[in-house]
Formats: structure tokens, C-alpha cells, sequence
């Protein structure tokens, strides 16, 4: 698809990197993004993809990993109407492996409804939202991969005088490679380059 070109993007400095359509632009710099997180955006179709570094939920079982953390950027989205849509079962990524120990590796498909930034309920957009939680337990760090579809754009989002308000565009009317294929070339290519960035040693 050439409109749709796939690249392997350098993350945290390069110590990662993930390939994906160069259509999402890194906003990292230019939003007040924390350093655990990488954000990527589509502004033309309001699309996101996030990578997110963070201390690992040891407390949370590998079985259903990527649902908790699901349910939980639900909760801290203040989202309504969340339904998980599809879970996977737990697998292991051989190729991505420290000390010969691969990453664990679960994801989930979901729904919710959020408003942009400080708006209120009365703005809110349905999105579909795809995350892979990847478990680094050599590294103590769970890894997560999110990415946001709009479903349903609300007339009173900002996003609506970007990319207009109803039912967002299908992806392949637009020539775009669908969301689904776009998290899953992220989450395969997922690539550690240099361990040190979570504090080990080799």
C-alpha cells in the first residue's frame, strides 16, 4: 500500500525500535509527554500510538495482563462504557528475549468512550483501543503497546474540526492501513536494542 509506508522507528533514544506507518508523527517533544511514555499520532485520522515503559505489576498475573491494564487506563481516563472486545491468551515473544528469557507477552481489544484533554463527558468520542502488554521480568518492566481507533466522533470534540465529526473513515477508504494491522506490525517488530535502558546488564 504505497500510500501507507511502513518504517522502523527509533524509540527512547533508539534503545528500541518498532516499525510502523510514517504517517504517525512523534509528538513526544512537542506535548508534555512523560519520559516512560513515546506517543505517536495521525492527526489527519486522530489516531494514536503509545509505547509506555513501567515498573512491573507483580501483582497482576500474566493471564489477563493486558485486560487489568486495559481496565485500568479506562479508570484513569475517567472512560464510560468500557467493554473488553477480545483478549488473547498468554505467549511468549522469542524474539525478544534478555538472557535468553523471552518477554511474556498477552493483549486485548476494547471500547470506551473519552473526551480530549480537559473536556468534559459532553465531549466524548468512542474509540477503539488495542494493548499489548509485554512482560520484561528479568528487567522488572512491563511494557505497554496502546493504541486508539475513533469509532465515533462527537460534534463537540476538538477532534471533530480536524477530522469531522460521526462515524470515523474506514481506514482503507482513506488508503491507510487499518489500526489493527498497524498495532500488530508494532507489537511483532517490538525490538530491544540496548537492555541498558532499563537498568541491566548483559
Amino acid at each position: 500500500m504505497p500510500e501507507d509506508l511502513c518504517s522502523q522507528r527509533p524509540l527512547f533514544g533508539g534503545a528500541i525500535t518498532s516499525t510502523f506507518p510514517l504517517r504517525f508523527e512523534d509528538v513526544s517533544n512537542t506535548r508534555q509527554v512523560p519520559d516512560h511514555q513515546e506517543v505517536f499520532v495521525d492527526p489527519n485520522r486522530d489516531e494514536s500510538l503509545i509505547f509506555e515503559l513501567l515498573d512491573l505489576k507483580a501483582d497482576v498475573a500474566d493471564q489477563g495482563s493486558a485486560t487489568w491494564f486495559l481496565q485500568d487506563l479506562a479508570n484513569e481516563q475517567d472512560a464510560e462504557g468500557t467493554t473488553v472486545l477480545e483478549q488473547s491468551g498468554v505467549f511468549e515473544a522469542d524474539g525478544l528475549q534478555f538472557r535468553n528469557i523471552p518477554a511474556i507477552v498477552t493483549t486485548a481489544v476494547g471500547q470506551m468512550a473519552v473526551s480530549k484533554g480537559r473536556q468534559g463527558r459532553e465531549a466524548q468520542n468512542i474509540v477503539k483501543v488495542y494493548l499489548a502488554n509485554l512482560r520484561l521480568k528479568d528487567v522488572a518492566t512491563d511494557i505497554l503497546i496502546t493504541a486508539y481507533e475513533p469509532v465515533l466522533i462527537n460534534p463537540l470534540s476538538e477532534t471533530a474540526a480536524a477530522v469531522g465529526a460521526g462515524l470515523a473513515i474506514p481506514a482503507t477508504q482513506s488508503g491507510c492501513m487499518p489500526m489493527a494491522e498497524v498495532f500488530k506490525s508494532a507489537v511483532s517488530s517490538f525490538k530491544v536494542n540496548d537492555w541498558s535502558l532499563f537498568g541491566a546488564t548483559a
